[in-house]
Formats: structure tokens, sequence, C-alpha cells
């Protein structure tokens, strides 16, 4: 019993003697031997917060547990974006997604008709492999049944934009396909210039169309053609919901006045020396 008295004793001492070093060294501040911090030493960088890694991590986790054509989806954006070849490690540290990881993944791109596989890179794979306005040109110009834009919109980043430079200056067509509603592109060879003759222009213009949709429809159809529009299912669905024709209206005949000026402006052949 003695012996254990001693003991709790010395152990007070001790955490006395410790708390009254402590104290001192609190009041001394710090050390004047340590050495003094570069002027121009870089500030530490700020650590990592858990939270914020966590969210990282989960974020991957669910794109690497997600279907296997959200993954593709990723890989094929990515590709076609930058235009450049990537090795799976390069797309899984810019996508996370895990190529080598997943093999129906790996094999599904490997196949994929928009990606192109040598052995070693992805890279993404058109079409039509072009790469400026003089080729898309050369391109449309052999197909003289024309060609549909979809195929050429993923040729080069600014091939869009190449179609209407080239269909401002008079290279190109496009027009619209009523079946799909899609774009063709035509070539316009100024090589091969068309000529019309008066009297052609004059009988085509002198054609009278008859004045209800409906018997231009059925005129369209009778030629093999099928009409853009459907007016007979158009007017029986406003039967069906009550809406009733809209009338025709007359437009207002303009009088002549005092304060009417009187032009020749729409007969220039009579200024014409």
């Amino acid at each position: 019993m003695a012996s254990l008295q001693e003991s709790l004793q010395r152990f007070k001492k001790q955490q006395e003697k410790c708390q009254a070093i402590s104290s001192m060294a609190a009041r001394a501040g710090p050390s004047k031997g340590a050495p003094p911090r570069p002027a121009n030493a870089k500030p530490p960088a700020p650590a990592v917060k858990f939270s914020n890694d966590t969210e990282r991590l989960q974020h991957i986790n669910s794109i690497r547990k997600g279907p296997v054509g959200a993954q593709i989806k990723r890989v094929i954006d990515l590709l076609l974006e930058t235009r450049q070849a990537f090795t799976p490690e390069q797309i899984n540290e810019a996508c996370y997604v895990d190529i080598n990881g997943n093999k129906a993944v790996f094999d599904s791109l490997r196949n994929n008709l928009k990606v192109y596989y040598d052995g070693n890179r992805f890279s993404y794979k058109s079409k039509h492999a072009l790469k400026n306005k003089d080729q898309l040109l050369i391109l449309i110009r052999k197909f003289p049944e024309g060609i549909a834009v979809i195929d050429l919109k993923d040729a080069y980043p600014t091939v869009m934009e190449d179609l209407q430079a080239l269909k401002g200056a008079g290279q190109i067509w496009l027009l619209s396909n009523f079946d799909s509603q899609e774009d063709i592109a035509f070539p316009n060879d100024p090589r091969v210039p068309i000529k019309v003759d008066d009297d052609l222009k004059q009988l085509f213009r002198g054609i009278e169309l008859p004045r209800d949709m409906l018997d231009i429809e059925r005129d369209l159809q009778k030629n093999g053609m099928k009409p853009a529009t459907n007016t007979a299912k158009r007017r029986a669905m406003a039967q069906v919901h009550g809406i009733a024709p809209k009338p025709k209206t007359k437009k207002k005949k303009h009088e002549i006045s005092k304060r009417t000026k009187l032009t020749n402006a729409h007969l220039p052949e009579l200024f014409k020396l």
C-alpha cells in the first residue's frame, strides 16, 4: 500500500513539472534559433478536403459502374471534340472510362464504326476522310445525285461553315428532302451551264395550278411524287376539334387619290437607253 502511494506522488509531480514546462514555452514564443522563411518561398499547397475527394471518387465510380453504352458515348464524344488519338490510359485520365478494366467497353469501342483503333490508340473515324473545303467540294462533285449532309457534318470541325460558304459561292446547292426532312448537297458545276429557252419558260409560267390543295396533292401522287402536305388529314382534324376554316381575306384595293405619288419605278425598262 505504501509503494502505491509513493508511485501516485511521483506521477503527480511529473504532471506538474510537464505543465510548468509547457506554460513557460508558451510564454516564451517561437524559438529564436529557427531559420527564417525565404521571401520567395512558395506557400504550402492547400490540403485536399476529404469531402471534395470523396465526391470526385464517387463520380468516377458512378461512371465506371454505368451502362456500357454510356461509357462508349463519353469516349466517342471525347474523340470527336478533340480529334486526337488517345491511349486507354489517356482516355481514363480524360473522361474516367477505364477501358483496360472493362472488356465489354474495350471490345465495343474497337468494333465501333465511329472509332479507329491502330492497336495502341483510339481516334475518331468519320464516314468521309476530309480535311478542308477543297476536299469537300471534290467529294460533292462525285455525287451528282446528291449526298446527305448528315454524312458530312462530322468530317472535320468546320465542315458546316464550309458548306454554307460553297453554297454562297454558287458551287453547290443545299436542298431539303421531303421524305427525311434532311438537307442534300448537290454539285453546281460551272463547266455545265444550262440555258433554258424562252418558250419553255413561258410554257412553265403559263401553267395554271389548281386552287384547291387537294387537287394539287392528287396531281402530285399521279405523277409518282409524295406531297409534303396532307390537306385531307389536316381538315379532318380541324373538324374533330371544332376549328372553323380560316376565311379568305380580301386584299384591300388601293385607290388613287390626289395624295397618291405616281412613279414608274415598277417599269425600269423605260429608263434603259
